[in-house]
């Protein structure tokens, strides 16, 4: 890489891991970037979901006062996510690397849609709930409901990681009548590990398709942007940051099928 385009994966990391913390869909920012430097799919894949950890680590540390009372729900929730995360690994190191690239697109454009509706998704939340109602035991049908969900955003976020966020608020919003930043709370320690379990398994089984120099720059990247978004993020404009999104996704798709 340039050293401009070292600046480019770095500066992406670092709006990436904002993003995720607030957001979701920051892998919608740092992906396309990974491909524009000239890096594979299934690397550009593998690199990113390593370099975005850390900023899952540090946005989970800004959320933590959200998810004081949650710890029972974590607990019963992570191993699904440990699970997801073999699951969604496993599928990108095995299947055919034509295969990623013929259903990437597909799932950029599925992670578009959901971030250009989430808004709606929020909205229809929001109306299902008073905030002086205490939120309702979590039953066994509803436990094994949110496990379930847990797993296929899991696997999903193992394989391509792109609104893995937006799937588990849906998810768990309709099962959980718990406020919104409770709920990115819950969603960024699963999705910090997931991509933790990912990572390490790309690292033990696949070393050799990582691009250690954009990992470390999206690391670094992505740690201080994390931090930074889960202290002063909700300040931001969502509208502003969901049309970036939007637009580097589209911009992800033109990439994949003219390569």
């Amino acid at each position: 890489m340039t050293g401009w385009e070292m600046v480019a994966v770095a500066a992406a990391g670092l709006a990436a891991g904002g993003i995720n913390a607030v957001v979701g869909s920051g892998t919608l920012v740092s992906f396309p970037v990974l491909l524009a430097v000239g890096i594979p799919p299934v690397p550009a894949t593998i690199s990113n979901s390593l370099g975005l950890v850390p900023g899952n680590a540090s946005g989970s540390f800004g959320y933590r006062r959200e998810l004081r009372g949650q710890k029972r729900l974590l607990l019963s929730l992570i191993p699904a996510s440990v699970l997801g995360g073999l699951t969604g690994a496993f599928l990108l190191l095995h299947l055919p690397a034509s295969t990623f690239e013929a259903v990437v697109p597909v799932l950029i454009g599925l992670a578009v849609v959901l971030v250009a509706v989430q808004p709606l998704v929020q909205r229809s939340l929001a109306r299902r709930r008073s905030g002086d109602e205490p939120p309702p035991r979590v039953g066994r049908g509803r436990l094994a409901a949110l496990f379930g969900g847990a797993y296929v955003t899991g696997t999903y976020g193992g394989y391509f990681a792109a609104s893995q966020g937006v799937l588990q608020i849906g998810i768990f919003g309709l099962l959980l009548r718990e406020p919104l930043q409770r709920l990115n709370a819950l969603k960024n320690v699963l999705t910090l590990t997931v991509n933790t379990v990912a990572a390490g398994a790309y690292v033990v089984v696949a070393t050799d398709r990582v691009d250690w120099t954009a990992a470390g720059l999206l690391a670094a990247g992505s740690l201080v942007g994390g931090y930074v978004s889960s202290r002063y993020g909700r300040r931001l404009p969502e509208p502003v940051l969901r049309t970036a999104i939007v637009a580097l996704g589209l911009v992800a798709i033109g990439v994949l099928l003219n390569r």
